[in-house]
């Protein structure tokens, strides 16, 4: 029993040093000092501010239907002895960045894509659309022709998408909804 303690406390104590370390910025590099010194206003550029933790960052959200997507051979919608492939959405999520009365956030999705019984190895395209509404506004609208490649040996594909430019106003807390997914649609205009 007196192991398992000196275990957990040995790992406890290796966990806290590493948590420690990894908020160190390089120019405190003593392997004594655990972040508790004062750090000077250089070299912050590219850390997080309190202030941006605490802002407003408008969610992402996929609407029913957007998650999947499947590939037939042409006139042959929905039987499965003509697919190609089908792609699905398993993650969605944003980070966002700050200017005088903007709102720039970059949109994230991860999935993946499992080839049919058609599937040939190579690069396969899927429309994904990113949009960003305020109640029935269109703010932003963008459709992608996002390319994954499939490889003959692995079968299936992992995919990280992102649009880095979904620009909104500031000041619209709680009111901007950002939807993305699947979209065989034109592109929309932004109004």
């Amino acid at each position: 029993m007196k192991r398992l303690r000196f275990s957990a406390g040995v790992t406890l104590v290796a966990l806290m040093a590493a948590v420690a370390g990894c908020q160190q910025d390089s120019s405190a590099a003593s392997a004594l000092d655990l972040g508790f010194r004062k750090k000077s206003n250089e070299n912050q550029e590219g850390l997080v501010r309190e202030s941006e933790l605490r802002a407003y960052c408008p969610r992402v959200s996929l609407r029913e239907g957007t998650a999947v997507y499947r590939s037939f051979e042409r006139k042959a919608e929905d039987d499965p002895t003509k697919l190609i492939y089908q792609a699905s959405i398993s993650e969605a999520t944003r980070s966002c960045t700050y200017a005088p009365g903007t709102i720039t956030v970059n949109v994230a999705l991860a999935g993946k894509v499992v080839p049919g019984p058609l599937a040939k190895a190579g690069p396969v395209t899927m429309p994904i659309r990113v949009v960003a509404t305020r109640g029935t506004e269109v703010l932003y609208s963008q459709l992608h022709d996002y390319q994954v490649v499939l490889d003959s040996a692995t079968g299936a594909a992992q995919f990280i998408f992102n649009d880095p430019a979904v620009t909104v106003p500031s000041g619209t807390d709680g009111q901007v909804q950002i939807y993305a997914g699947y979209d065989e649609g034109p592109v929309k205009k932004a109004q």
